[in-house]
């Protein structure tokens, strides 16, 4: 699966050729690379990667990924042509807002009901894709309008998991 990134307002393309724990992955046209990818605590990954270990943070933003490796911040935006994009021309806050999910995985939890109220960065879904958990929070303050995403399914990349209005 070929992801269009943006790394501190850098464009990038990675290509995912196997899934964590034994990844395996391409950035741009260079050379296929691995790196052992464990997850020892929620939203913290541990790497191995050319013989070095790293851990990395990952915190979700309404506007991507904050990845902290040594010190280093990262800003993260996964450009997937399936989604609406920021720049289309929609403001965060018109109209309904729907909640997809970033890759093919599994919906663990449900986080949310219709009607429920949240709030900016509250979590509505976590997803494990990867070997990964990840949780998606509302970009804004909002009312859940429809949930889609029921514990347990699998689910496609862009696939629509919750609708939030307001």
């Amino acid at each position: 699966m070929k992801l269009p990134l943006t790394i501190n307002g850098k464009e990038s393309l990675v290509e995912i050729l196997a899934p964590a724990p034994a990844c395996r992955f391409r950035l741009e046209d260079g050379p296929e690379r691995s790196a052992d990818v464990q997850m020892p605590e929620p939203c913290v990954y541990s790497i191995l990667l050319d013989g070095r270990s790293y851990d990395a943070r990952v915190e979700e933003q309404p506007a991507g990924l904050v990845v902290v490796i040594d010190g280093y911040r990262f800003e993260i935006q996964v450009l997937d042509p399936r989604r609406w994009s920021r720049k289309s021309g929609r403001g965060a806050g018109d109209g309904p807002q729907e909640v997809t999910a970033p890759m093919p995985g599994k919906v663990v939890r449900v986080l949310v009901r219709v009607g429920d109220a949240v709030e900016a960065g509250q979590g509505l879904v976590v997803v494990e894709a990867m070997k990964m958990q990840n949780e998606l929070r509302a970009a804004r303050a909002a009312r859940v309008l429809r949930v889609s995403a029921v514990e347990g399914a699998t689910v496609a990349a862009g696939e629509v998991l919750v609708t939030l209005e307001g």
